[in-house]
């Protein structure tokens, strides 16, 4: 069984990344779990109105049978280390930025913390 958390930024381009989260369940069952860690729950997904933002996020893990975790915290990285570990995650999703400095250093220490832990799987942009 696979419990897989999807990790969504500030990009409404998030659906491909949840849907990849979904179908890596279809054989193997287990739960989607659907996160994204802000510094500003007033600024969800780079929207203003974050109520917007929030129902969007909601909308999406209903279509896929997932649970939804908005977190507000500094430290990304360990606030998603201490739900890999509340929520038994086996594998994470999460999509390579485009950027070569903050996503990918979050990226690249979540993966040096979880191993043995989970699979770290990065989508391309």
């Amino acid at each position: 069984m696979r419990n897989v958390m999807v990790c969504v930024t500030q990009q409404r381009t998030c659906d491909r990344l949840i849907k990849f989260g979904y179908q890596m369940l279809t054989d193997q069952g287990g739960q989607l779990h659907i996160v994204h860690v802000t510094e500003d729950r007033s600024n969800l997904l780079g929207m203003d109105n974050s109520q917007t933002a929030m129902g969007y996020l909601q909308e999406k893990a209903k279509s896929y049978g997932g649970e939804l975790t908005i977190a507000e915290s500094e430290d990304v990285v360990e606030t998603l280390l201490g739900l890999v570990k509340e929520y038994e995650i086996t594998h994470i999703v999460l999509g390579e930025s485009r950027e070569a400095t903050g996503r990918n250093r979050v990226i690249e220490n979540l993966r040096g913390k979880t191993i043995g832990i989970a699979d770290v799987i990065v989508l391309p942009a």
